[in-house]
């Protein structure tokens, strides 16, 4: 036996690896389910265990996500941190010993966390296609997408600015971090490296066949290779001059079999020694060498077994992880050795320490961590004083940059938003497709389509907003705002939201429950709910009522009704009463659904009008309790404040009566020592504190007896349904959603919403199972508590519009959404214009067997005219500063074929038929001349909005790439939301950073040799050039690479710096032609 007293005992720095299995088959319980409180944070062990010095014992166990797998973990070597991602692309950081949670975000939408690496300025996160780096706290610094049909699974940090990127394929790539580029890929030999290790004299490749290959630190060319197992590399590491590996041996026809073995190589020799036998199916395994050259070998199951390689393996060695029947799936050694964490697929984190006082690295920088809010100790400000420096103010977010939040900001008012988180209606409106042109329901899905595809940018709502001024009974409501009235703050915009949302309601319900006729976009389905004679709406809204009217004379007259909402009455008060009485909210709430009043009615029986007693009573609960406020007064603010003051009294005598309950801990994230707790200045609001300014419930029982009629009540926090209660049909509604108007007499003020986003947002936006009250205040969206939701103080801010949903309706609805847009939106449809033949027709539509696919080319070029000319005045400096920017209106779209035997042909052509005024048809630019878009003199082939807008919205769902020339204004004013990835502009593959962009025409004249746009523009002859500068950029990348293309923009930014980029005259050639006869760069171009 050799003599291993030599060894070198010191430990090579190397980045860990991905730490799970390659092959896929290794895992079969994957994804089995656990019972775990989703609530839980760090779980502590018993005080009553001791933690040995030099043993590991386990620390503390995180439920990060219950019943997400663990895909990675990560010891962060610069700070105090432990990492995890995992299998839905979800990274969390936990801070220390205590594991409180530092931060969470979304890494990848779908894919699963492969590997994770801390670098000094940020974090690393590898997915299958994609390495992303943020910044600890989550904000991105880069985002790398790698080539079509990579399968990465690991990485390695070679030196500080530069990475290599292995897995599943047949090479391994080279990145430079300081300019996210890729410099040259290594080849590999099938199935690629999954597993990379680095020390001072190779990299060490493990790939999937069961083999270690050995590469040169400066080549990456192969120097030697190990044939470790017959079957799968599971995970190997290395040491000074041992390297251990563990994997799975081929059994023949039964597959693989973990081997108890592993193989042990003596890296100064070249050779194996004696395989080392363990008592555990090992998984993982790494060096620990604190004492020794000891190493960790942990089984899929949970059990960890230490010993020596070069000696016999011991039964006393092995210890459990509590897994709670999970399979571990991820593993990391801290760089201090001390500590060791285990992820699950149940979705919890392990942490095993050998140390009491455990630290992650020997000389961890400190961790920037977030302090309480300490805004009771700012000082108090005047809004009112005119010399308050306005510095001072706090402002929302004005830039024109995409916020950061996965919000986009879509309307001027709330009430989009109050509306898309009800699941049903969301899944209502997209799959809801009408033949109607302005359609409120159909441009309500279109916009919350845009919203699920939009990835944090903001989306615009302008064809909702040019639909809905086209509905009279919005005009007539007096939702159509005047500039003016804005700008005087003369519009009441409490009344306004109220009866918006009235309007919304009833609008939406009636569209869908419309029976519809033949459909004006071919195939396209119709409406379920129109035959039914039933809508969505109105289950989820409706309401049966029954109207009662009784005369004097003993009359009664009984009608039922549908409503969608209800409209708080408060009580009359008398001149007399100088004191307003105490009402509980649910009281007020039960009359005014059952509402009773006299007025004066016509009677059959006496045949005139006579006193009569109206009242009204409800047959069933709605889904959804949609109530409006009607504060619109003085007199209704004054008995709404002496309410919330009547239920504060109450809760302070409530708490004053309760014994002290003990002060509740601080989160970990905010206080880290005891000390900080108690800043002076730094006070926290005790429970009757948050009930300041509080009428309304967050929770309501409601309940429709035989003998009583309609019972309401309010429910505490924690309450629920007794078994009696639940057998008489009583209903729990939880408070969702309140619209409210901060008022400010010079300007009107404006509307807020507090919206309570569930479950099932979440999870459908960020894959994380989450409730959170969010504020809603124009351009700012902020997480708030929910005791702040419910708090009017009505001298500043009114309640306008509440709902209610009752608890668990959602499985009562079909939430799935089916695209009712298919291919036949395509075919060939009749015009708008009476004039227009098919001798005029400038375009052939696609046949059937023409149909595109996902990745095809399609040449994209829209025309616009003017509706409202912008509104500027001229400063005394000079400068001019945009009242109201200009209003466009598209009216011409092309789309042409980009492959195939008919490349460049149109098979959409299409002039849009507007009813607005249009005050500038810029025919220099458009080619739209007057009369082009009028249905009774043009030529053209004439279609609405809402036609060709399908046409578009089809040719985006199934995964076309557009190509044109400055794209992005033209998909911004059409209303659309396209991928990043299916627009080719070419106004960028032709641009230098910080130069200045280039006209379609001079890259037309340089690149093709083509005169295009001299005297007015033809969106076919656009798209159809940029198809073509789109097939040169390709031709030129492909013959003289990335250096020689560069070369090439150089030159055209030269020449057409010489011709101040204008196109030369034909005729006036003066040598100064394009490049494309005159040869400018002839080593690229030999096109």
């Amino acid at each position: 036996m050799m003599n291993f007293e030599g060894l070198d005992p010191g430990l090579g720095e190397y980045t860990p690896g991905l730490d799970s299995s390659m092959d896929p088959r290794l895992d079969p319980a994957l994804l089995q389910g656990v019972e775990l409180d989703p609530d839980a944070l760090a779980v502590p062990v018993s005080e009553s265990m001791h933690i040995v010095e030099g043993m590991y014992s386990e620390l503390h166990s995180v439920a990060a996500e219950v019943g997400i797998p663990v895909t990675a973990t990560h010891f962060d070597l610069q700070e105090e941190l432990l990492w995890m991602g995992n299998h839905r692309g979800h990274a969390s950081s936990f801070f220390g010993p205590t594991m409180g949670r530092y931060s969470s975000f979304q890494v990848h939408m779908t894919d699963d966390i492969r590997h994770i690496q801390s670098m000094d300025t940020g974090v690393l996160f590898l997915t299958k296609n994609n390495l992303k780096c943020l910044t600890r706290g989550g904000l991105i610094m880069f985002d790398y997408t790698t080539e079509e049909g990579a399968d990465m699974h690991s990485l390695i940090l070679t030196d500080n600015n530069t990475l290599l990127m292995g897995g599943r394929q047949n090479y391994v790539a080279e990145l430079v971090l300081t300019t996210v580029q890729e410099t040259q890929k290594f080849t590999v030999e099938v199935p690629g490296v999954a597993i990379m290790r680095q020390s001072n004299r190779f990299f060490f490749c493990g790939h999937t066949s069961g083999k270690v290959s050995l590469r040169d630190l400066r080549t990456f060319k192969m120097e030697h290779e190990f044939d470790a197992f017959s079957g799968s590399l599971s995970d190997f590491d290395i040491h000074g001059n041992l390297l251990a590996a563990c994997g799975f041996s081929s059994r023949g026809l039964n597959g693989l079999s973990c081997d108890r073995f592993l193989m042990v190589y003596d890296l100064r020799m070249m050779r194996a020694i004696t395989p080392l036998q363990v008592h555990v199916d090992p998984l993982f395994l790494r060096f620990i060498p604190t004492y020794t050259s000891r190493l960790a070998i942990i089984s899929q199951t949970g059990q960890c077994q230490f010993c020596e390689p070069t000696g016999l393996a011991n039964l006393a060695d092995i210890f459990h992880v509590n897994t709670v029947g999970q399979l571990l799936m991820s593993f990391d050694v801290s760089s201090s050795k001390q500590a060791l964490s285990f992820g699950d697929s149940g979705g919890c984190v392990h942490l095993w320490s050998s140390a009491p006082e455990v630290s992650f690295n020997s000389y961890s920088r400190e961790t920037e961590l977030a302090l309480p809010c300490l805004v009771d100790s700012l000082p108090q400000l005047d809004w009112n004083h005119e010399l308050m420096p306005l510095s001072l103010l706090p402002m929302p977010l004005t830039s024109t940059e995409p916020l950061l939040s996965d919000w986009p900001t879509s309307l001027i008012t709330p009430s989009p938003r109050y509306i898309e988180i009800q699941e049903p209606v969301r899944c209502l409106v997209q799959n809801h497709l009408c033949q109607k042109e302005f359609c409120l329901a159909c441009e309500l899905g279109f916009l919350f389509h845009m919203l699920d595809l939009s990835r944090g940018d903001p989306c615009q709502a302008s064809n909702f907003l040019r639909a809905f001024r086209t509905i009279p009974e919005a005009s007539a409501l007096g939702l159509i705002l005047a500039d003016s009235d804005e700008q005087t703050g003369k519009a009441r915009l409490g009344r306004l939201i109220q009866s918006w949302n009235r309007f919304i309601l009833a609008q939406l319900h009636q569209e869908t429950l419309e029976q519809e006729g033949p459909q004006a976009y071919r195939g396209a389905s119709s409406s379920t709910l129109g035959s039914s004679g039933e809508s969505v709406i109105g289950r989820l809204f409706g309401c049966e009522v029954e109207n009662s009217s009784l005369c004097r004379c003993g009359k009664e007259t009984v009608r039922s009704s549908l409503t969608l909402l209800f409209t708080i009455h408060y009580p009359e008060q008398s001149s007399l009463d100088k004191m307003i009485e105490e009402y509980d909210f649910a009281e007020i709430l039960k009359k005014s659904i059952c509402l009773e009043q006299s007025t004066q009615a016509w009677c059959d029986n006496c045949e005139k009008y006579q006193p009569t007693v109206q009242t009204r009573n409800i047959r069933c609960l709605p889904d959804v309790l949609v109530i409006n406020c009607e504060v619109n007064s003085a007199k209704e603010a004054e008995f709404w404040k002496t309410q919330t003051e009547y239920a504060y009294n109450k809760a302070l005598k409530k708490e004053a009566a309760e014994p002290p309950k003990p002060k509740e801990p601080l989160p970990t994230e905010w206080c880290l020592e005891e000390e900080l707790c108690s800043v002076e200045g730094v006070t926290f609001d005790t429970q009757a504190e948050d009930m300041r300014h509080v009428w309304i419930p967050l929770s309501l029982k409601m309940c429709i007896s035989k003998t009583q009629g309609l019972e309401v009540s309010s429910l505490s926090e924690g309450e629920e349904l007794t078994e009696s209660e639940e057998a008489e049909g009583a209903s729990v509604y939880d408070l969702v959603a309140i619209v409210s108007h901060i008022q400010d007499a010079r300007t009107g003020g404006n509307l807020v919403a507090h919206i309570k986003v569930g479950e099932t947002y979440h999870q459908r936006k960020e894959g994380v199972t989450h409730q959170q009250w969010y504020l809603f205040n124009d351009f700012l969206i902020e997480p708030i508590d929910k005791a702040e939701s419910a708090q009017f103080d009505v001298n500043w801010k009114v309640p306008a519009v509440l709902y209610y949903v009752k608890r668990n309706y959602h499985p009562k609805y079909d939430l799935r959404i089916k695209n009712p847009i298919d291919a036949s939106v395509l075919l060939t449809e009749a015009s708008l214009a009476r004039k227009q033949r098919k001798s005029h027709a400038t375009f052939i539509p696609l046949m059937v067997n023409e149909m595109l696919q996902a990745a095809d080319l399609v040449g994209l070029d829209a025309e616009f005219v003017t509706l409202n000319q912008e509104e500027a005045e001229l400063r005394s400096d000079g400068t001019k500063s945009t009242i109201k920017p200009s209003q466009m209106s598209v009216a011409r779209i092309t789309c042409v074929r980009g492959q195939g035997t008919n490349e460049g042909v149109p098979f959409i052509d299409d002039y849009i038929s507007t009813q607005e005024q249009v005050v500038d048809y810029l025919t220099q630019y458009s080619g739209i001349k007057p009369g082009d878009l009028d249905a009774k003199i043009s030529s053209k082939h004439l279609t609405t909005l809402k036609s060709t807008y399908l046409k578009l919205r089809f040719l985006i769902d199934t995964g076309v790439r557009f190509v044109g020339h400055g794209l992005q204004k033209d998909f911004r004013v059409i209303n659309l939301m396209v991928p990043k990835e299916q627009v080719i502009d070419t106004v960028y593959l032709f641009h230098m950073p910080r130069k200045r962009m280039i006209s379609l025409r001079f890259l037309a004249w340089y690149f093709l040799d083509l005169n295009i746009q001299s005297e007015t523009h033809d969106s076919i002859e656009d798209a159809r050039t940029a198809l073509q500068l789109y097939r040169k950029y390709l031709e030129l990348s492909h013959n003289g690479g990335q250096e020689e293309f560069r070369k090439v923009l150089k030159a055209l930014y030269e020449k057409g710096r010489k011709l101040d980029w204008k196109v030369p005259d034909i005729d006036s050639a003066d040598g100064q032609g394009s490049p494309k006869s005159t040869a400018v760069f002839p080593s690229v171009m030999g096109l």
